[in-house]
Order: C-alpha cells, then structure tokens, then sequence
C-alpha cells in the first residue's frame, strides 16, 4: 500500500522540497550520503524527492529494494512520487551485533517499506513499520577505495587480448591459405569437365519439339514504304513456300520488300503467292533456295482444353523463340484483324497460355508430336496506351483444319475461297438474329429468313454473331449443317464458297 496521497503525522517537520529534486532524465538522482549529528533529524525521513534522500528507497510502492550491506542503495523509475514509511513515532535502530534484524534490511537481499506484501516481497523483517532514525555516532560501512591505475591495468589486459587476438587471426590466415594451397585439398576448378550429353531429348518434351522444329521457322521482315514490321512464318516446302499470316506481309501487297532469315542465319528475298485476309493466312515464296527443312502438320480438330502445346516465332525480333503451355480453349471467336465491329476476320481460333507477343504472328502452334496444330494470329492485351502490347498469357492461334484448306488454294491456285452461309446478323439475348438475306445463297435455299434467331450450328451453340460467324467459316464450301432456331424449327443448309482475293 503507498501513502503518497495520505497525511502523516511527522515527529519533525520535513523540509518541502519539489518533486523534481534529486531527479534526472533517466530516474532519481544520487547523492552522496551526509550523516546527521548527534540528536539531529535523519535526513532519511523525508518524503518524495527530498534531498539527501539517497540511500533510502523513493517510491517504491508494493516493489521490494535489494541492498547490499556494502553500498545500501536502491535506484526506483518511479523515485520522489512515495513517502517511506507511515505515521508514528521514530524508532532507534539496534546496536549493532545484538541479534536483532536492521529495520533498513542492511544485510538483506530484500526489504519492504511501508506497503503490505506484494507478490515479489519477502518476509516482513523488524518491528512495525515507521519512520527510521540512525542512532547516534553511526559510521556507516567502509567502502574501500578502487585502486589507482586499476584502469591502465584492465587496458593492458585488454591491449593483450587484442594482441594476441591478432596474431591468431594472422597465424589462421596462414594456414588456411596453406591448407588452400595444399594439393592435396579439394577444389572445383580441379575436378574435369563433365562429358557432353550425347543422349537425345526426351520424346514428347519441349525440348525434343524445339529441336524437330527450329530449323523449319523463319523470321520476315517487311518493309515498305510507310515503315518496316516483322513477323514468323514455317516452312511448308523444300523449294522455299512459307506460310505465315496476312497481316505480316499485307503492307508488301501493294509494294514493298520481303526478306526471310532462316534458322542457320541465312537470309532471302520472298514474294507474296497469294493470302486471305478473312482467315488471315497468307504464302509466301523464297527466292533461291531449295532442301529446305519442312514441318508436320498435325490435326487442330484432336486438340483439348487442356493440352500441352509449344509456340515457335520471332517475337520483338528475337528470332527462334521457344515458350510452352497448354490449350487453354479451343472454337474461340476471335477478330484477328483487331476491329471487334467488324466480322471480316473473325477467326474460330485456338486459345492457348503459351506466350505469344509482337513478331509471333505467322509462327507455328505445336503439339508434343512437333506437329503444326496452329497458325499464332493475336494476343488479348489490356494495354491501353500508346505502347506496344505484350503477352498476358492470352493468345489465339489458326486451328490447323481450317488453315490447311486455305493454305492448299492459295498454293494450288492462289486464289482461296471463303465459306459463306449468305446471311448478316446481329447479336441478341438468344443468339444471332438474322438482319439481312442474300439472294439465292445458302441461307434463303435453306429456308431461312431475316428476324430468325440461330440458337445452334451443328452441334455448336450460339450465343452472338461472332460466333456463328467463325463457325461457318471452320466449315468447308459444300459442307452440310444443320440449323436450330429459336423457335425449335431445324433447317438443313449447304454452305457456299466466294473467291476471295
């Protein structure tokens, strides 16, 4: 229990000293002990804060003091906010050796003043609690004096240490650089080289389909003369014919230069054999050249969500890239051209997470055969600004199917032909609404008329325009395909071919 807020009748009045006295920034501050005189007040008696209250325990409160017999001396974070003691007369300390326990604790680990037991106090020592007074003629401890030139003594030691502690490390450096120059130590640099991996790729890696398909993608470059852009392409025959995509080489159309640089370094010039912007494929043929290695074509319609594929290009100009992923979609309606108002190049493309950027466009999509399953076309970017898109791990390809029978018109005739159903529509809630017929075409012959609603293509459902749009067109012209309305009628149609180009 503390008595700060308590009046307590004193047997002499203390002198008022402020709260602030014998106090410092870090606690309460020490002052050297001052003895009273015979019959003179203890200067110990005084309450908070009181000068020469020094070796007496300030504010203590319910937290014991420990003293040493030799320097009785308690520091407190608390010093001058508790008075020592309670009301009552003073009481003479014992003579010394008779027997009796000191009232101040001297001697003792612990002692408490004026609270009852807290939870760290130990025993209650001496008779009741009060004011303490050193009887007469008391001499307090002798406190031997430190030595003088103690201190040169311990930094000599010290000195010692460090010199001894130097000439450790130096006899250590030594050995360790004569242990790391011994030979008979072990070292990295000694071992041999390892032997070279003679062992061919894994079938079926990433690996083993980059080393079937390198040598058959080429970079192209166009320039013309608006400016110069780049792109992929693959080799589809020994005498140099390349397929890539339209929009790669469509600035050269109307003039311009084409050079292919192929794998080994080697460069040619190229000139358009035909293209298709509507399926956005394009063939071109190399000058000069013959033996040259071709790829595989494999079957876009056995591809699955889900499936690993590689893609190979040239992407910021970084010819003979490699990344890998897998099908993320597959009879995804994309607008290669990159105007989502227009249907002329709506593709029903490939959706796949391998990385495909800028210069990508025309290279080949790949199965774990090193198969071509597709022709990389576009990207979604959500770039906004003026800067260049990248990937987002959202890229479009060609299927394979529907590019093979372009890629054979253009190379057979070059004049490819667009499958066609004779109808312009518009997207609503139920599918694509039918806005426009075209005379005699696919569409009027089947039965159809402007305001039906086309729920389902074949097998496929129909959700909007563009869907129903790159259906038709991953048909051939004289395919035959049934047609649900809305209205649950089915009508049967045979799709038509238009020359492009």
């Amino acid at each position: 229990m503390t008595e700060s807020n308590q009046t307590a009748p004193q047997p002499e009045e203390p002198t008022s000293v402020p709260t602030s006295a014998g106090q410092t920034d870090s606690g309460a501050r020490e002052q050297g002990p001052s003895l009273p005189e015979p019959g003179q007040p203890d200067p110990l008696q005084g309450g908070s804060g009181q000068a020469g209250a020094t070796h007496a325990p300030a504010g203590l409160g319910d937290v014991p003091a420990s003293f040493t017999s030799a320097q009785p001396q308690v520091h407190s974070p608390d010093a001058g906010q508790t008075q020592l003691g309670g009301p009552g007369p003073g009481q003479q300390l014992p003579p010394a050796g008779s027997g009796q326990p000191h009232p101040l604790g001297l001697g003792a680990t612990t002692a408490q003043f004026g609270a009852e037991p807290g939870p760290f106090a130990g025993p209650q020592q001496g008779p009741p609690t009060g004011q303490y007074y050193l009887p007469p003629g008391y001499q307090p401890p002798h406190i031997p004096q430190r030595p003088k030139g103690r201190g040169k003594v311990v930094a000599g030691v010290a000195a010692l240490v460090l010199i001894v502690g130097g000439l450790s490390g130096g006899l250590g450096g030594y050995l360790g650089y004569t242990f790391a120059n011994d030979s008979s130590s072990v070292s990295s640099l000694d071992s041999p080289r390892p032997a070279s991996q003679t062992s061919n790729a894994p079938a079926g890696s990433v690996e083993d389909v980059a080393n079937k398909l390198l040598p058959s993608v080429v970079q192209i470059q166009v320039t013309t003369r608006s400016g110069a852009g780049e792109g992929s392409g693959f080799i589809i025959s020994g005498n140099g014919q390349i397929v890539t995509n339209n929009h790669v080489i469509e600035g050269a159309a109307s003039g311009g230069d084409i050079k292919v640089v192929f794998h080994d370094g080697k460069t040619a010039t190229a000139k358009i054999l035909g293209r298709d912007p509507s399926s956005d494929i394009a063939v071109i043929q190399a000058d000069g050249v013959s033996n040259l290695p071709v790829v595989q074509l494999g079957n876009s319609g056995d591809m699955k969500t889900g499936q690993a594929v590689v893609a190979i290009g040239s992407p910021f100009e970084l010819s003979g890239t490699v990344t890998s992923g897998i099908v993320s979609s597959v009879n995804r309606p994309v607008s290669a051209g990159g105007d989502r108002n227009s249907q002329a190049t709506v593709l029903n493309a490939i959706q796949t997470d391998a990385a495909i950027n800028p210069g990508n466009s025309g290279g080949p999509l790949v199965n774990m055969q090193g198969q071509v399953v597709g022709i990389n076309s576009a990207i979604y970017s959500p770039s906004q600004g003026q800067g260049q898109a990248g990937s987002v791990g959202i890229g479009f390809a060609i299927p394979m199917d529907q590019a093979r029978r372009t890629i054979d018109e253009i190379v057979k005739s070059g004049k490819p032909k667009q499958t066609v159903l004779g109808v312009k529509v518009e997207s609503t809630d139920q599918g694509a609404k039918i806005s426009e017929i075209t005379g005699g075409g696919a569409a009027e012959k089947a039965g159809l008329k402007a305001g039906d609603v086309i729920t389902k293509f074949g097998d496929r459902r129909i959700d909007e325009s563009d869907t129903l749009v790159a259906a038709v067109r991953s048909k051939a012209p004289g395919d035959k395909v049934t047609i649900t309305l809305s209205d649950n009628r089915t009508v049967e149609a045979t799709l038509d071919g238009v020359e492009v180009g």
